[in-house]
């Protein structure tokens, strides 16, 4: 008997692709074939992300393309798993009537079995949200060189905005040995970037009453042979997050990526107060000086969110002089999204859509000047960069630095001959606003 082929679409942030992944891994255990071309499938699954209304619709149109398949192809179920099923609940079987099953993020892992057992009813969705360890199967889906580590899952923040504490539940911090183990197999398998995720890293330990942190894990973690780059994203910008002890521990590791990613949202103390922001403005600006007292070269990351409720035109004039002043290497910008169900939605003074946008355009475009001005400088300097595919143009290939991290950061478009996984020399030829062009010079050594 042939064995059944599985699709997976993957939506939302690296989060939800380590729980794609985790699919995959189950599904091929259990003797799945996996393809990448939805049209040889037999079995379509969309993992979806619902975390503001901009992703719910991407995974709803995301679905609506993939109903073709089951009617005029090979595919016999369509599955839509992950935070839409979530967070909408059995309400979607009436909205969606052709998808065939619906599975949340406490029953993902499930998936196999599910399948297997037959269709005694459409929604699996109760449960806490599974949070894997060392020995659930996965399969990469990222670049050779380069994976995701999930470290914790959940959130026991309070922002006013947020649907992910009611979509994943509370903090929950993976044990410390399971996480070595799987960092120790990922760097067999040939991974030399490892990218610590979480909703928030820094909170690493704090539910587990402080017997492990994200120090005590990353001291561990260099340690380990074959990997390169260890990079954190998704750090809570509060001072009592950022010990001297892990600022120290950046700087000195030549593993440790000088990056850190911050989502601060905002820089009016009105405004985090409305959010539930855990931080104040003078606290925020005397965290990024001490961070750059520590580590000089540190690469910043950050987002805001404008057109809050009640954001007036003075908030967002003072936003706007602090990304001038601070001058982060990367900046994302989000629109507010009125969440159904979150305390935000009920907040007066709602700014209008049209306003969003005026000010969502002008904050890219400080940010675009900043970030230009900064490449700019890179001309000329001749850099380490990770190469990891084609590039736009026949010819040419696509890397990163330790300043750039994947999909969100910008690339390296190189001329010269190197293959993926390959670490080059390369000498910076010119500067767009969020991409440099460079020439390898030479491959260096493992």
């Amino acid at each position: 008997m042939m064995q059944e082929r599985v699709c997976l679409i993957s939506l939302g942030c690296p989060k939800n692709l380590v729980d794609s992944e985790v699919i995959l891994g189950l599904l091929s255990k259990e003797g799945y074939s996996i393809t990448t071309q939805p049209e040889r499938a037999e079995i379509l699954i969309v993992n979806t992300c619902s975390f503001i209304q901009e992703a719910t619709q991407e995974a709803i149109e995301t679905i609506l393309q993939l109903i073709p398949y089951k009617k005029e192809g090979r595919c016999r179920l369509l599955v839509v798993s992950g935070c839409l099923p979530q967070r909408y609940g059995k309400v979607l079987e009436k909205e969606l009537p052709e998808v065939d099953l619906f599975v949340g993020t406490g029953a993902f892992h499930r998936i196999p079995q599910i399948l297997k057992k037959g269709r005694w009813k459409k929604s699996y969705l109760s449960g806490t949200t599974f949070l894997y360890n060392d020995r659930t199967p996965r399969i990469l889906s990222t670049p050779s060189p380069t994976a995701y580590l999930k470290i914790a899952e959940g959130c026991s923040r309070s922002c006013t905005f947020c649907t992910v504490p009611k979509i994943r539940g509370p903090y929950r911090s993976r044990r410390l040995p399971s996480i070595l183990r799987e960092a120790e197999r990922l760097a067999s398998q040939g991974v030399q970037e490892l990218i610590l995720i979480a909703q928030d890293t820094t909170a690493y330990g704090e539910d587990r009453g402080g017997e492990v942190s994200l120090q005590k894990l990353l001291k561990e973690l260099v340690r380990i042979d074959g990997l390169r780059w260890i990079r954190i994203l998704y750090g809570y910008p509060q001072h009592a997050n950022f010990p001297n002890e892990l600022l120290e521990l950046i700087a000195k590791e030549h593993k440790m990526c000088s990056y850190l990613d911050l989502p601060i949202q905002h820089i009016d103390d009105g405004i985090l107060k409305r959010m539930g922001r855990r931080t104040k403005s003078q606290e925020i600006r005397n965290l990024l000086k001490r961070i750059r007292a520590f580590i000089p070269h540190i690469t910043l990351r950050t987002s805001f969110i404008v057109g809050f409720p009640g954001e007036k035109d003075s908030q967002f004039e003072s936003l706007m002089e602090f990304v001038k002043e601070t001058q982060f290497d990367h900046l994302g910008v989000f629109k507010y999204s009125r969440e159904e169900g979150t305390p935000a939605s009920r907040l007066p003074d709602q700014v209008p859509e049209k306003l969003k946008e005026e000010r969502f355009k002008a904050l890219m475009e400080v940010q675009r000047e900043i970030s230009h001005e900064k490449y700019r400088k890179r001309i000329g300097q001749r850099v380490r960069v990770l190469v990891e595919g084609e590039g736009l143009q026949i010819g040419t290939l696509r890397g990163r630095l330790e300043s750039q991290a994947p999909d969100i950061d910008g690339v390296v478009f190189l001329k010269g001959r190197a293959k993926p996984g390959d670490w080059v020399e390369a000498q910076i030829l010119e500067a767009l606003p969020y991409d440099l062009i460079g020439e390898i010079k030479r491959i260096l050594p493992d």
